[in-house]
């Protein structure tokens, strides 16, 4: 039991347990820890002042407790039917025209599974509601200590029936949109970006996300054609790296790929033409440099404007009669590339540089 200085007040008691609570079993409690960039929290207790006020989580949502100093988690609110209003934000995730993560909508962004919804809660996109079952929410409970959002917690009948589909991963999160970052707001500070043009399928595009976070890539700038980098499945694919990683898109294409140039990068344009340079040969060359690698859309690849626009245009070695891979592989290839070199230059004190922190 813990006892503070206040007076009893419940914490995510519903109505129908508050009656059996007084009968129930000490509830487990757990310190609230505290939240990395991945969005994962440890379990210590934070004791303070001459009485030893104390910060916890109750884990049991049948409990009340007897006073301390808490920070309050999130409000837990059953829901039970599926047309309740207040999960509308979660409503008809695969309607093509009813969707809450169109732009043209409410144009929400949406994170689904508990490693996503961490890293949501450490990114720039802040989350008004959650949508999710009594075991996500169980596993989430660090993370949301002294959060104060709704956790709207359902049955996984009830979450399919909102959704429009068998959610597997059993939890959403729901954030606004908030202002677009600039291209002078991603290029600050960073010495490898990647550029993309005309990709299309959003999960290439989380791929590439997900690629760039765990390769080095300080920013992502979106030209002509690309895919809504906001979209869920874009989103999930990418591990929830897309809210992590900055992207901008380009208000003038192919112009802006010059404002590169005038910021100190050299454009690398992917392309199995004829006359491209071996990739691994100009990582080499440039580990020192900022570099932008730009790639381009599965077939048709960059436009001859982007090429033109490039200070070289290198390829990967290809084998069997193949010409190129999935757009989102031949990324990660570069991007690796380019974080060999770097470590390869620290090791022999060459003072490549690094990624940004």
């Amino acid at each position: 039991m813990v006892i503070g200085r206040q007076v009893a007040h419940a914490s995510t008691v519903n109505d129908a347990t508050a009656a059996s609570t007084q009968n129930s079993a000490p509830a487990a409690i757990t310190g609230r820890g505290s939240r990395n960039p991945a969005g994962n929290s440890g379990g210590t207790f934070s004791v303070g002042g001459p009485f030893g006020d104390i910060a916890f989580t109750v884990t049991d949502p049948r409990c009340a407790y007897l006073g301390g100093v808490q920070e309050a988690p999130s409000t837990v609110v059953d829901i039970t039917d599926p047309a309740d209003p207040r999960v509308d934000d979660f409503r008809d995730l695969n309607s093509v025209d009813r969707r809450p993560d169109l732009p043209v909508g409410k144009g929400l962004v949406i994170a689904e599974g508990v490693l996503v919804v961490q890293r949501m809660l450490a990114s720039r996109f802040t989350p008004h509601a959650f949508l999710g079952t009594d075991r996500r929410l169980a596993e989430l409970s660090a993370d949301l200590a002294g959060v104060p959002i709704p956790f709207y917690r359902a049955s996984a009948e009830v979450m399919s029936e909102v959704v429009g589909f068998h959610l597997n991963r059993g939890v959403l999160g729901a954030a606004r949109r908030p202002a677009e970052l600039g291209v002078a707001d991603v290029l600050a500070g960073a010495r490898t970006v990647a550029v993309l043009e005309g990709v299309n399928d959003h999960e290439n595009l989380g791929s590439i996300f997900r690629n760039a976070a765990g390769l080095g890539v300080d920013g992502v700038i979106f030209g002509a054609g690309c895919a809504d980098p906001l979209y869920r499945r874009a989103v999930r694919v990418s591990m929830g790296h897309a809210l992590l990683v900055p992207f901008a898109r380009a208000e003038n294409w192919p112009a802006d790929l010059y404002r590169l140039r005038d910021n100190g990068f050299r454009l690398l344009a992917m392309t199995p033409n004829a006359g491209s340079r071996v990739l691994a040969e100009m990582a080499y060359e440039l580990s020192g440099q900022k570099v932008a690698v730009l790639v381009g859309a599965e077939g048709p690849g960059l436009t001859d404007a982007a090429l033109r626009a490039a200070d070289a245009r290198v390829r990967i070695p290809m084998s069997r009669g193949t010409d190129s891979l999935n757009v989102a592989t031949a990324a990660a290839l570069a991007f690796y590339e380019r974080v060999r070199r770097r470590v390869d230059d620290a090791a022999e004190g060459r003072g490549g540089g690094g990624a940004r922190q």
